[in-house]
């Protein structure tokens, strides 16, 4: 459990998600004031406010665009006014690579020039932009943070169904798929945070956060295997015949669709070099050692 090594009080957004729920766990609760819905301008004494509440990419498509808005913008909109008119001197809030793009060629930096293409990027891109029309005052700090895929114990998602495939002795059967994807270990990112509290050394800005080596899909699937102690299997059936099922699958809304299908396969790559540089230390995990962590996590389920 982490401690700190002053009075700090860490107001929480968002406590019943996974980060949120992780960061009860890794961190003194009695640290932890957490702010519910109604109560936004009632910091009380915290001095530290970590807002992590959103409104997550929604792959089925079934949540209406103004929900996004709505929570990613108006909600964090509301926070920070009132982090501003606070006592309070650190903002931390989670934002998405996808606020700067759904789709990147070659790395992605803080330097790109944001054009998200859904209601849930451009959602964390509008509160974004409103957080730094405003000036910052002396003496507070302000993190947005930009995380790629978190993963941990206790997460759910394409991770989890990737586990379930290897788990049932099912082939991979996008071997034939050739790409690269940038992950965050819970861990790192707690780690992150920590950094962020107890230290007025790093300076406020937006910060991309990835492990440090990006893996291919299949690489996943050799960790997952090698967490089951098994060997993977993985089958290299035709590009184009898997696209013709994933086609097929927007329609008959199958496990496999088109969308699934590019965030299993095409390459997302995310540079954590700012963030890296201005902590000055290692992350605690390699990306191989988050996600076996994870994966072995999964199969004590």
């Amino acid at each position: 459990m982490y401690t700190f090594f002053n009075d700090d009080m860490i107001l929480l957004t968002g406590s019943t998600g996974f980060i949120g729920s992780s960061m009860l766990k890794k961190f003194n609760r009695e640290h932890i004031l957490e702010l519910k819905r109604g109560d936004e301008n009632d910091f009380g004494s915290a001095t530290i406010v970590i807002h992590l509440a959103g409104k997550a990419h929604d792959l089925k498509n079934t949540s209406s665009s103004q929900e996004y808005y709505e929570v990613n913008t108006e909600l964090t909109k509301k926070i920070y006014d009132a982090f501003l008119a606070s006592e309070a001197k650190v903002f931390i809030t989670l934002s998405s690579v996808k606020a700067a793009a759904d789709e990147i060629e070659g790395e992605l930096t803080e330097q790109h020039h944001p054009n998200p293409l859904t209601h849930y990027g451009k959602s964390k891109l509008l509160a974004e932009q409103y957080i730094f029309s405003k000036e910052i005052p002396d003496g507070k700090r302000l993190y947005v943070l930009r995380p790629s895929m978190i993963h941990g114990p206790g997460n759910k998602g394409n991770l989890n169904l990737l586990n379930k495939l290897v788990s049932k002795n099912i082939p991979w059967p996008l071997g034939a798929f050739e790409n690269k994807r940038s992950f965050c270990s819970i861990d790192n990112l707690m780690f992150i945070f920590q950094e962020l509290i107890e230290r007025d050394d790093i300076p406020s800005g937006i910060y991309n956060i990835a492990d440090d080596e990006p893996l291919s899909t299949i690489e996943l699937i050799e960790l997952i295997a090698q967490s089951q102690n098994r060997n993977p299997k993985l089958w290299n059936i035709s590009k184009k015949f898997i696209e013709g099922v994933a086609s097929l699958g927007d329609k008959l809304h199958l496990p496999l669709n088109t969308e699934r299908l590019q965030k299993l396969t095409s390459s997302y790559v995310v540079s954590n070099a700012k963030i890296k540089a201005a902590i000055g230390k290692p992350f605690p995990l390699s990306s191989r050692e988050g996600l076996l962590k994870t994966f072995k996590s999964f199969n004590s389920l």
